[in-house]
């Protein structure tokens, strides 16, 4: 390994801080990176504490000169990325009655332009609506919540989060002037809905602890800029996020945490309307709404549903009045829904594979659009217009570029009208994919996606990256990553692990990897990693770990369990100090994740559980690989102390000589760089840290 640091790591200094609940004391040396004041910090990082900026300063220091021998690597990766984007890629433009909307990159376009054009013209020519770069030049951060255009198309509403807090600002431009209007919206968490007046915008509101708390409103044009509440959340375990319905009557209203669900409607023609519930709250209830031809079909896992099913229903009724139209089918999940004026049509997952079904709302035929790769992702690409025949929908597979199609769902003949194009050069055919299933020590089945070049032979002797998510029920789509190319080609086998915790095979698969269930989570990405050496894909200590956010703790957890599995460790943004996060009422997203993880305050079954897993709880003394650990400032849903808190117990405990790296972006957020190329650095870094691990540095 090159990464040899030249000079000794950060000590963090210990201070002590015990707790004690349900009769069990435990002491926490870290807590201090906690800046007491962190709501003022997402707003303004300068006001960090001194003691908490000099350390993580000293951790990004000691990172950067740690990497410094893989520097050239990380370049050439860099220029490998960045030659496979397209520099000049064009959207697919959506139409919407006169015009067609769309985004796409000029060269050298770090975050691109939002255009449209004339629908009726023979040769339209693109009008450039919002020029991003431009908005974007001499800011550290620049994030784009929302760009939204009101139904004249004579107004575009969008907003801007230059922090990474995910507090937007929100802007008007006046599509005939040119003319940009900064209004007094400045904690928006980033979603804009006209009313169909043309004048009311509709947005939701953060509150101080930055959860999006309350819809508003206002009439843009109003000169007093009176703003009004549509609705305004209660219960600091449900989020509140605001739409609006597939036909564009009404403006949709969501309130809700991981499993329970409820919408308020306001008349789109009508925006002052007091909001109406459709149906109320009953915990474990998640239902959507979706309109054709006078009906409300309800896509819901109401009446035992596990893997959901469509309904009908009244506003105003309880679920138990709704009526089945498509029943449950255990085992076919139904993602997602989208109605249109003859259609419905819905993105289901079977057998951990994916499908489209159309079915025709004149005669009640169905048909599918299934795809005949081994792995494959498949998705709906929402449009503007709901009285059209025509679906958008994209595929693509781990070793093929992502395809958009038009589809005429009358006709059934699909359209490509955008194919991703690599300009470097890709040849499918010089791939390996594959979906197996490993055997996991309770004797499921869990599938695994692999990527490799043709010519890799399973006879041990090749590196691997595991990747895994595992949680909330998302699901890693099998689809097409240029960036993980430049692991691949350099001889690294790349596998996702679908496990439990996701629902890959279903709902039942989520519920079986939370709450009591989580420590399955873990040890099926252990057991795929065990699983693929016994078959030859890698053998133990050549796999990289590599996990985001709650993937984070996944790999925490797994390197705890297993440390000798692995020969290196990347974790960004991990979510590793569990039992403390969810302890802290405070924070975002603690009460509404209790759901997916349980109330260690209240319930001392959990309290236990999750102290027992919790990756920052559970280092103990051993020799732990390699660590390459990243987070951000202003990062509202994983707090940057959360990685440097762990950064500084493994090293504290580290017995071996592998170096723990830390790297704090000090101008981020959650999703760290922005800008298309600048967030390639980071990958670029990552992929240089996993290459050097197995000695392909």
């Amino acid at each position: 390994m090159k990464i040899r640091p030249s000079h000794p790591a950060p000590l963090a200094e210990k201070r002590p801080h015990t707790q004690t609940r349900f009769g069990t004391e435990w002491t926490d040396n870290y807590a201090w990176m906690r800046d007491d004041n962190w709501q003022a910090v997402m707003r303004d990082p300068s006001v960090l504490e001194a003691d908490i900026r000099a350390h993580l300063m000293a951790e990004n220091a000691y990172t950067e000169a740690a990497l410094k021998p893989v520097s050239a690597l990380k370049e050439a990766i860099f220029e490998e990325m960045k030659g496979r984007l397209e520099p000049t890629a064009r959207g697919v433009p959506m139409p919407d009655g006169p015009y067609a909307y769309f985004h796409f990159y000029r060269e050298g376009d770090q975050h691109g332009v939002y255009a449209r054009h004339d629908v009726k013209a023979n040769t339209p020519e693109d009008e450039i609506i919002l020029d991003c770069d431009a908005l974007a030049k001499g800011t550290k951060f620049f994030d784009l919540g929302d760009v939204s255009h009101s139904p004249n198309h004579k107004w575009l509403a969008y907003s801007v989060d230059d922090k990474g807090s995910e507090n937007y600002q929100v802007f008007l431009r006046d599509l005939i002037s040119g003319e940009i209007t900064k209004t007094d919206i400045n904690r928006s968490a980033g979603a804009l809905v006209w009313a169909q007046d043309n004048r009311t915008l509709f947005w939701v509101e953060r509150d101080e602890n930055q959860r999006p708390f309350a819809v508003r409103f206002r009439d843009v044009f109003d000169a007093d800029g009176k703003i009004h509440t549509a609705y305004e959340e209660q219960d600091p375990g449900f989020f509140v996020s605001v739409g609006g319905s597939d036909d564009d009557t009404f403006i949709e209203i969501s309130a809700h945490n991981h499993t329970t669900g409820e919408i308020h409607r306001i008349p789109s023609d009508k925006p002052q309307t007091a909001p109406v519930c459709f149906s109320a709250r009953q915990a474990g209830i998640e239902y959507s709404l979706h309109d054709q031809d006078g009906v409300t079909y309800i896509l819901t896992n109401a009446g035992g549903a596990v893997d959901f099913q469509i309904m009908t229903g009244v506003s105003g009724q309880s679920h138990e009045t709704w009526t089945p139209y498509l029943p449950h089918q255990s085992g076919r999940l139904i993602l997602g829904m989208e109605s249109f004026a003859n259609w419905l049509v819905r993105l289901e997952r079977e057998d951990a594979l994916p499908r489209l079904v159309i079915r025709d709302m004149q005669n009640g035929e169905e048909h599918a659009i299934e795809m005949p790769e081994a792995a494959y992702g498949l998705g709906i690409k929402s449009g503007y217009e709901y009285a059209t025949d025509t679906l958008y929908f994209s595929y693509a597979s781990p070793s093929r570029p992502a395809t958009i199609y038009r589809y005429d769902m009358k006709s059934r003949e699909r359209v490509s009208v955008r194919e991703q194009v690599v300009p470097s050069g890709h040849t499918p055919e010089d791939y390996r994919v594959e979906r197996i299933s490993i055997t996991a020590r309770d004797g499921e089945s869990i599938p695994v996606t692999i990527l490799a070049r043709k010519d890799v032979k399973t006879d041990g002797s090749n590196p691997l990256l595991l990747y895994g998510y595992g949680s909330y029920g998302i699901t890693i789509p099998a689809s097409f990553r240029t960036n993980i190319l430049s692991l691949v080609d350099r001889g690294m086998v790349y596998a996702i692990a679908h496990i439990r915790g996701s629902m890959s095979k279903g709902y039942q698969w989520y519920l079986d990897g939370k709450l009591e269930k989580k420590t399955n989570t873990f040890n099926d990405f252990v057991d795929a990693g065990r699983a693929l050496a016994d078959l030859g894909w890698t053998s133990e200590g050549r796999i990289v770990a590599h996990g985001g956010s709650a993937g984070g703790l996944l790999v925490g957890a797994a390197l705890n369990q297993a440390p000798e599995l692995f020969a290196g460790v990347m974790a960004a943004v991990p979510f590793v100090d569990v039992l403390n996060t969810m302890s802290d009422t405070e924070l975002p997203l603690t009460p509404p994740e209790w759901p997916e993880w349980g109330n260690p305050i209240t319930d001392e079954d959990a309290f236990h559980r999750l102290r027992g897993y919790s990756p920052y709880d559970n280092v103990s003394a051993r020799a732990y690989p390699p660590a390459l650990i990243t987070g951000g400032l202003t990062d509202p849903r994983v707090t940057y102390w959360e990685p440097a808190k762990w950064a500084a117990k493994l090293r504290e405990h580290q017995t071996g000589d592998a170096p723990i790296l830390l790297k704090i972006n000090m101008d981020a957020g959650h999703q760290g760089e922005s800008g298309r190329y600048d967030s390639l650095k980071e990958t670029a870094l990552e992929y240089a840290f996993a290459l050097d691990c197995v000695g392909l540095g």
